[in-house]
């Protein structure tokens, strides 16, 4: 009797000395790499496995057809050195709009089987969107309310405008784990498209870099891509702050912008996708009382580096020249709807109507879907750019209706999902000569 009761006394040691087993899917998210009826399924296994993904049509045969992809080795650059394994399998062929059941994995282990909507390559396609910036690991207070609306079928993408986990990189990138783990609820089953933010400076944005998929071959730092009758762009605001991390990047990333929307600009492009929609994370203009970048008349972000050899170009004129409609940014713990604006000069479609025909692009900021920063405070005595101002916890919405009509609300969660504020961006043309 004795050598059994010594054994099961050093079963806890027995037990904790064997090397685990690594093997088995976690942090499950979809991105929309811009080719239509294509989708790409990214995860995360500690140990080395192969990468694919079995799926079917919803209320079919279940895994009938499968792909393959590639694991990436990720070795984050804290002190302990961390190891995991990205993957990442490209479904293509998706029928548009059919709902599909998939798991990935290998036959080492299987995730939890989940669904999705494949996009609809139509122009006539209104896409609906879930759109905030600065959700954390901690106080996530949007985070719950997003996981229903995501999975009562409301959204058919979410743009998260940078700053995520707080930070991504913290306790030998645990924190980045467990904060993909959080939005699994919602990544897994609709595209989650980001930009990156200040949040994920850490080692050159070695985890924002290595975690997500989006489109192009920038490792997600800009891209843009095509849904219904928008055109939306995403890039980096931080490539004017973290030039120790290379100066060419702010370079490279202005002329990609020019070229891409001097593209979506052609006759037969604008046409087609007359909607012109950015997301990046520092804002152009904001109130709050923070002095950020935003706050400045000489934003770096809006009016570009005159400190620094060459010379580097800011983004207002760009986007104004281009005719961008809409541009959506975070960073700032708090919703701010600007009227339309341009050269620090608010630029009204009409006193009664500012947002039809308007005269400039619109700004909106939505950073406020909780994080262990809290929100932020406003300066008691904005400029006549701002519209609406809230310091609720919460998230904005947006669809494209069609070519002409374009809705946005922002949800307050502080007060339970009501919709505090509300507007409708009509156009009837779009372009530079939309502002004559």
């Amino acid at each position: 009797m004795l050598p059994a009761i010594m054994f099961l006394s050093l079963a806890p040691w027995l037990v904790l000395g064997v090397p685990p087993m690594w093997t088995q899917p976690e942090q499950v998210h979809l991105s929309y790499v811009g080719v239509p009826g294509s989708m790409v399924v990214t995860w995360t296994t500690l140990n080395k496995t192969e990468s694919r993904v079995e799926y079917g049509f919803f209320g079919g045969r279940l895994f009938d057809m499968s792909a393959k992809g590639d694991a990436t080795l990720f070795v984050d650059s804290g002190e302990e050195k961390r190891q995991m394994f990205i993957h990442r399998v490209t479904l293509t062929e998706l029928k548009p709009a059919a709902a599909y059941v998939y798991h990935c994995g290998s036959d080492d282990g299987w995730s939890d089987v989940f669904s999705f909507t494949a996009l609809n390559d139509s122009l006539s396609f209104s896409p609906r969107f879930a759109l905030y910036g600065d959700l954390g690991n901690e106080n996530p207070q949007s985070l719950a309310r997003l996981q229903k609306e995501t999975q009562l079928g409301m959204y058919d993408a979410i743009l998260h405008i940078g700053d995520f986990a707080y930070d991504m990189d913290e306790d030998n990138a645990r924190i980045g784990d467990e904060f993909m783990r959080q939005i699994e609820s919602i990544a897994a089953y609709v595209p989650y498209m980001t930009c990156p933010g200040n949040h994920e400076a850490a080692y050159n944005f070695s985890n924002y870099r290595n975690r997500f998929s989006m489109p192009g071959q920038t490792e997600s730092l800009w891209y843009s891509w095509n849904l219904g009758s928008a055109h939306i762009v995403s890039f980096s605001t931080e490539v004017y702050f973290y030039l120790e991390y290379g100066m060419d990047l702010l370079f490279k990333q202005y002329e990609w912008l020019k070229a891409d929307l001097e593209k979506a600009n052609k006759p037969e492009n604008r046409a087609r996708r007359p909607w012109i929609i950015t997301m990046g994370h520092r804002p152009m203009y904001c109130s709050d009382d923070d002095q950020d970048d935003c706050t400045k008349f000489d934003s770096w972000v809006r009016l570009g580096r005159k400190d620094i050899k060459p010379p580097a170009p800011g983004l207002e004129e760009l986007f104004y020249r281009y005719g961008v409609d809409v541009e959506l940014w975070a960073h700032e713990h708090t919703y701010e709807r600007l009227w339309p604006v341009y050269g620090d000069k608010v630029r009204n479609g009409s006193a009664e109507q500012p947002y039809v025909n308007p005269k400039a692009p619109v700004h909106i900021i939505s950073g406020s879907a909780g994080c262990r920063e809290r929100t932020d405070r406003f300066n008691p005595n904005p400029k006549e750019w701002s519209a609406f101002r809230s310091t609720d916890y919460g998230y904005s919405r947006m669809q494209v209706v069609n070519s002409t009509h374009l809705y946005m609300e922002q949800v307050s969660d502080d007060q339970h999902g009501k919709v505090i504020d509300s507007i409708w961006v009509v156009k009837e043309k779009h372009g530079f000569s939309a502002w004559l």
